[in-house]
């Protein structure tokens, strides 16, 4: 039985890197990313010599070293959260600091924590403990779409040795009981790689050691990957519902579904996704001559990106009959939790609305909510202003454009850049102005695939020489609100409702500030076409605009029959609602003058 109603989502590369670590032992879920392998390694010798244990390197010249290094590097982390939870069960004092801690991290409204607080029998404690302790698991993310393919003495390696691939055999092949979460939409190739491994399947009584989770902003995407991942006999534990532009680092604009709509969408379809995958579940397994459990599987349905009151939280939770709810902007503050570089911290602490955006930097080609100001960025300015745009590319991690060279170059690395500038000077057809704006385009792109995870370096103290110094952050805009570094039990506190930690009155609801940065982002689509408008655009705008309408429309109904349970100042939310409805109208009638405007100009 789960302690606690939130969970710790990824946070870049390096953010939550070691998170399990420090929360796991409170009954906390948290993941780490496994994009990084170096970074990965750096850490297991890390924490090898910070805890005596033998440490002998996975070197790059070994044909599956990044299966490797994750395999090690999680099973590290296991076995140092299982020695911090038997030290924990064995306590031989009351007053021993891990107890109290323990004590102090549990729901403030805990039965556990009520018992624990005003038992003076240590017999009595330990025996509270052996029987309720439950550890927060070491969950793991892979972005489905970071899946390079790997060359050894220049020849194409097989698909299990794709980056993606790679990282998941790493898990698999990993001691822990806990879930993937697989992130960035669907990779077929990947899911069917899931298949060989035996831990995905469930045994005689239903448990399944390695869980799948899918990060999804949509009910239809969610139907679509759950549905082929069960036709594998692939169950698919949990759908982890994240706000498509209201988190943190990578935005994926949907086709303007908003968050709360979506929320109800799974609420009243929960039953009929359950039923409609268990039966391709069921024939699969059958198919597949794999045990039959003698219990059904579960499901959850979790969701992610905004949230920062303890009144959102607990609505989110009973009204959308969540399983949790994930925190991640916010956490970036609470250095018990996550690690965040000393500067870093400063600069999250001090960031205001002004200083959060949507960018265009990731060479992925996603928007990505960034922070200005940050070591990276200022380090890619200063490349452009010495004309040497575009950064080393050390790890090559996104090196996925094949324009130049079979093996892929990054878009934001040095020589994807001089090439592509090369290429856009020598374009005739270009005017002086167009060749501007597409050479602006290319130097925007920011290393990030090793600007995410430098801040644990710096963190630890560990040599940065093959990254450089420059940290890439990429909170929510969410950050705004929170204004200081916290502790965790501050922090917990605040979710549940016992104290606020925040200082601004003036934080929007979380549906609002989505919201609004949906239809700043249907602005800016319509502002930037500049040329004919052909029709697909026409239409993928025009269904844009009309599913905010619906969700303005969803949010007005809910805001005036949830009066008392979502927040005391409704009226301004109902307010800002028509003030958002009538800006969607305006927008659509400017998108129908400019395609007026653009078909008369073609003529």
């Amino acid at each position: 039985m789960e302690k606690h109603t939130f969970h710790i989502p990824v946070m870049g590369i390096g953010y939550t890197v070691d998170s399990p670590l420090k929360v796991a032992a409170y009954g906390i879920n948290s993941v780490i990313s496994l994009v990084d392998d170096i970074l990965l390694e750096k850490l297991r010798k890390y924490y090898s010599d910070l805890n005596n244990i033998k440490y002998i390197e996975i070197s790059d010249k070994t044909i599956d070293y990044r299966a490797l290094r994750v395999t090690a590097y999680l099973n590290m982390m296991n076995s140092l959260i299982q020695e911090k939870i038997h030290k924990l069960k064995s306590t031989s004092t009351l007053k021993c600091h891990s107890l109290r801690d323990y004590i102090k991290h549990l729901p403030y409204n805990s039965e556990l924590k009520f018992r624990l607080q005003n038992s003076t029998d240590l017999n009595e404690v330990r025996e509270l403990i052996q029987q309720n302790l439950v550890q927060g698991t070491i969950d793991v993310n892979i972005m489905t779409k970071v899946d390079k393919t790997n060359y050894y003495n220049k020849e194409a390696l097989p698909v299990e040795y794709n980056d993606a691939h790679a990282a998941l055999r790493g898990y698999a092949k990993s001691d822990l009981a806990s879930s993937i979460v697989f992130s960035a939409g669907m990779n077929p190739r990947l899911y069917n790689y899931l298949e060989s491994f035996d831990d995905f399947y469930p045994n005689e009584n239903g448990i399944i050691k390695k869980k799948i989770i899918l990060k999804v902003s949509d009910y239809r995407s969610a139907i679509i990957q759950g549905k082929y991942l069960a036709k594998k006999g692939l169950w698919v534990s949990e759908y982890r519902i994240e706000s498509g532009l209201n988190c943190g680092g990578h935005a994926f604009a949907t086709d303007g579904f908003l968050m709360g709509p979506v929320l109800e969408e799974f609420k009243t379809n929960k039953e009929d996704l359950y039923n409609t995958t268990y039966e391709l579940f069921s024939k699969a397994i059958i198919a597949k001559e794999r045990i039959v459990a003698n219990t059904k599987p579960k499901l959850k349905i979790t969701a992610q990106g905004g949230v920062g009151t303890s009144e959102e939280h607990q609505f989110l939770l009973e009204h959308y009959q969540l399983d949790s709810v994930g925190w991640g902007t916010p956490f970036l503050l609470v250095p018990e939790a996550t690690t965040v570089d000393e500067h870093t911290l400063s600069q999250l602490a001090n960031a205001k609305e002004k200083d959060l955006y949507l960018s265009n930097i990731s060479p992925l080609g996603i928007r990505f909510n960034n922070l200005r100001g940050n070591t990276k960025d200022d380090k890619k300015i200063e490349n452009i202003q010495k004309k040497r745009p575009g950064s080393a590319c050390p790890k090559r991690h996104v090196a996925l454009n094949t324009e130049f060279k079979k093996e892929g170059l990054c878009i934001a690395s040095r020589e994807y850049q001089y090439l592509k500038i090369q290429q856009l000077e020598e374009n005739e057809s270009l005017t002086d102005t167009q060749r501007s704006k597409e050479i602006n385009k290319v130097t925007e792109k920011s290393c990030i695939c090793v600007g995410l995870g430098t801040t644990a370096l710096l963190k630890y103290n560990i040599n940065t020489k093959t990254e450089g110094t420059g940290v890439s952050v990429c909170p929510g805009p969410n950050l705004a609100y929170f204004d200081e570094k916290v502790s965790l039990s501050s922090m917990m506190d605040h979710i549940y409702g016992k104290i606020n930690i925040l200082k601004n009155n003036h934080r929007p609801h979380m549906f609002v500030k989505e919201l609004g940065m949906y239809v700043d982002y249907l602005k800016e689509q319509i502002t930037d076409i500049s040329e004919t408008i052909t029709k697909q655009q026409e239409k993928s705008l025009n269904r844009f605009s009309n599913n905010l309408l619906q969700g303005i429309t969803y949010y007005q109904n809910l805001f005036k029959t949830k009066w008392n349970i979502v927040v005391e100042q409704n009226q301004a939310i109902l307010d800002e609602l028509t003030l958002k409805h009538h800006q969607v109208l305006q927008l659509q009638t400017k998108l129908q003058e400019k395609n007026k405007e653009l078909w008369t100009l073609t003529l």
